[in-house]
């Protein structure tokens, strides 16, 4: 979370200049090591393919939200994400492929997402 200053700032301004009377203030929107974000790396392998297409209605989310690249980890730890790795990126490889070519559809760049690169 906070690991640099700037961080702890944006995220105290968050929290304190929070405007919705409904909602409780918070300092990070997404939490470490849960369902939904197990359901994000693993989305190319069974169950968590079907876990996903669950919490996202029944089709897959938009190609530009999945999991496609590693080096986008270090992009959501600039912005504030504050999802931990998952285990599987430490010793199980076969969730990086699409070995059950799922179609994940395009970015909005025209760039299919197939295994993770």
């Amino acid at each position: 979370g906070a690991q640099k200053e700037s961080n702890r700032i944006s995220v105290a301004e968050r929290y304190d200049c929070w405007l919705d009377e409904h909602t409780t203030p918070f300092h990070y929107g997404s939490h470490y090591s849960n369902s939904h974000t197990v359901a994000y790396y693993m989305l190319r392998v069974e169950p968590f393919t079907s876990m996903h297409l669950d919490i996202q209605g029944g089709k897959f989310d938009h190609a530009d939200r999945l999991f496609h690249r590693i080096d986008s980890y270090s992009n959501m730890v600039r912005i504030g994400d504050v999802r931990e790795l998952i285990p599987e990126f430490f010793y199980c490889k076969e969730f990086l492929r699409n070995s059950n070519n799922f179609a994940f559809g395009k970015k909005q760049n025209g760039e299919v997402i197939d295994d993770v690169i």
